[in-house]
């Protein structure tokens, strides 16, 4: 009898897990399609989507969302922000934005991992580290693709930084109540 109980209780985690993931993904694509006027340019809710679902989900089922999120793309399926319009599969994941994708993995990782029980400053600077792993990446892919003697921080990081940190605040103020979702992970 214990070992059906196990079993039961075994299966319902695993098809919890299934369900998280699969909304999380959705939540990343929408999140990419929405393009929110901003200046100086427009601002989608990704980076802001990737570290709630560190929040939320924690380090494992965030990087596991992030990791699917990233094959739907590599393999055709319209995810990405500028997709079908720019191309889609392998051709759109390693064109300008793979490192910014790539960095999606470790701000999740990083958010997920990271103990925000303490003031809310504290709370913003490792939300701000989180975010800066996805620039500090997009901007190393950026700079090896389109070459070192472009202005890679004017083209890939500046643009966005007033829109990060409006993001960044949002979730600062928001992220005891988004931790305590875990517990019902």
């Amino acid at each position: 009898m214990q070992m059906d109980l196990l079993k039961t209780i075994s299966i319902q985690k695993v098809l919890k897990t299934f369900v998280l993931i699969f909304l999380g993904t959705m939540a990343l694509t929408v999140s990419a399609k929405l393009k929110i006027p901003f200046y100086p340019v427009p601002m989608t809710m990704q980076t802001f989507v990737v570290l709630f679902l560190g929040l939320a989900f924690g380090y494992k089922i965030g990087l596991a969302t992030v990791s699917v999120y990233l094959l739907e793309g590599i393999i055709g399926m319209p995810v990405f922000s500028n997709s079908p319009e720019k191309g889609v599969g392998l051709i759109y994941f390693t064109g300008p934005t793979m490192g910014y994708l790539i960095g999606f993995l470790f701000a999740v990782f990083f958010t997920g991992s990271l103990d925000f029980k303490n003031n809310i400053f504290i709370t913003f600077v490792k939300l701000i580290f989180s975010v800066s792993a996805i620039y500090l990446l997009g901007a190393f892919w950026l700079g090896t693709l389109i070459g070192w003697d472009k202005p890679i921080l004017k083209l890939g990081v500046t643009p966005f930084l007033l829109a990060e940190l409006f993001k960044i605040c949002l979730l600062t103020l928001l992220a005891k109540k988004i931790i305590k979702f875990r517990r019902f992970i």
